[in-house]
Protein backbone atom coordinates (compact mmCIF):
# COMPACT_ATOMS: atom_id res chain seq x y z
CA UNK A 1 0.00 0.00 0.00
CA UNK A 2 2.77 2.45 0.92
CA UNK A 3 4.55 1.79 -2.38
CA UNK A 4 1.33 2.46 -4.29
CA UNK A 5 0.86 5.71 -2.38
CA UNK A 6 4.38 6.80 -3.29
CA UNK A 7 3.88 5.77 -6.92
CA UNK A 8 0.72 7.82 -7.31
CA UNK A 9 2.18 10.86 -5.64
CA UNK A 10 5.32 10.66 -7.75
CA UNK A 11 3.44 10.32 -11.01
CA UNK A 12 1.43 13.41 -10.16
CA UNK A 13 4.15 15.64 -8.82
CA UNK A 14 6.69 14.84 -11.51
CA UNK A 15 4.76 17.08 -13.86
CA UNK A 16 5.64 20.17 -11.82
CA UNK A 17 8.66 22.42 -12.38
CA UNK A 18 9.49 22.43 -8.66
CA UNK A 19 10.02 18.67 -8.61
CA UNK A 20 12.01 18.70 -11.83
CA UNK A 21 14.46 21.24 -10.36
CA UNK A 22 15.50 19.15 -7.37
CA UNK A 23 19.32 18.99 -7.24
CA UNK A 24 19.33 15.24 -6.67
CA UNK A 25 17.51 12.20 -8.05
CA UNK A 26 14.89 10.42 -5.93
CA UNK A 27 16.40 7.95 -3.49
CA UNK A 28 14.29 5.07 -4.81
CA UNK A 29 13.81 4.26 -8.47
CA UNK A 30 10.02 4.64 -8.40
CA UNK A 31 7.83 4.44 -11.50
CA UNK A 32 6.39 7.78 -12.52
CA UNK A 33 3.15 6.64 -14.08
CA UNK A 34 2.08 6.87 -17.65
CA UNK A 35 1.70 10.15 -19.51
CA UNK A 36 -2.05 9.49 -19.50
CA UNK A 37 -2.09 9.12 -15.70
CA UNK A 38 -0.10 12.30 -15.23
CA UNK A 39 -2.40 14.17 -17.63
CA UNK A 40 -5.47 12.89 -15.77
CA UNK A 41 -4.34 14.18 -12.37
CA UNK A 42 -2.20 17.19 -13.13
CA UNK A 43 -5.12 19.69 -13.29
CA UNK A 44 -6.46 18.41 -9.96
CA UNK A 45 -3.05 18.64 -8.32
CA UNK A 46 -2.68 22.24 -9.45
CA UNK A 47 -6.25 23.12 -8.47
CA UNK A 48 -6.45 21.47 -5.04
CA UNK A 49 -2.98 20.41 -3.94
CA UNK A 50 -0.45 22.89 -5.28
CA UNK A 51 0.58 23.89 -1.74
CA UNK A 52 1.65 20.29 -1.12
CA UNK A 53 4.21 20.36 -3.93
CA UNK A 54 6.88 19.07 -4.22
CA UNK A 55 6.21 16.68 -1.29
CA UNK A 56 4.82 13.61 -3.03
CA UNK A 57 3.30 12.13 0.12
CA UNK A 58 1.47 15.36 0.88
CA UNK A 59 0.19 15.47 -2.71
CA UNK A 60 -1.15 11.93 -2.39
CA UNK A 61 -2.78 12.74 0.95
CA UNK A 62 -4.29 15.90 -0.51
CA UNK A 63 -5.75 14.06 -3.49
CA UNK A 64 -7.27 11.47 -1.17
CA UNK A 65 -8.71 14.22 1.04
CA UNK A 66 -10.24 15.86 -2.04
CA UNK A 67 -11.34 12.61 -3.71
CA UNK A 68 -14.97 13.76 -3.97
CA UNK A 69 -13.91 16.95 -5.79
CA UNK A 70 -11.25 15.67 -8.19
CA UNK A 71 -12.01 14.63 -11.75
CA UNK A 72 -13.36 11.15 -12.49
CA UNK A 73 -10.23 10.44 -14.53
CA UNK A 74 -7.93 11.21 -11.60
CA UNK A 75 -10.15 9.22 -9.22
CA UNK A 76 -9.72 6.29 -11.59
CA UNK A 77 -5.93 6.69 -11.50
CA UNK A 78 -6.04 6.62 -7.70
CA UNK A 79 -8.27 3.55 -7.77
CA UNK A 80 -5.93 1.82 -10.22
CA UNK A 81 -3.14 2.27 -7.66
CA UNK A 82 -5.16 1.06 -4.69
CA UNK A 83 -6.03 4.44 -3.25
Amino acid sequence: MFRKLILTAVLISCTTPAFAQLPFPPLLPLPQGTPEERAACSPDVHKYCERALPDVLQVANCLQANKARISPACRQVLANHGM
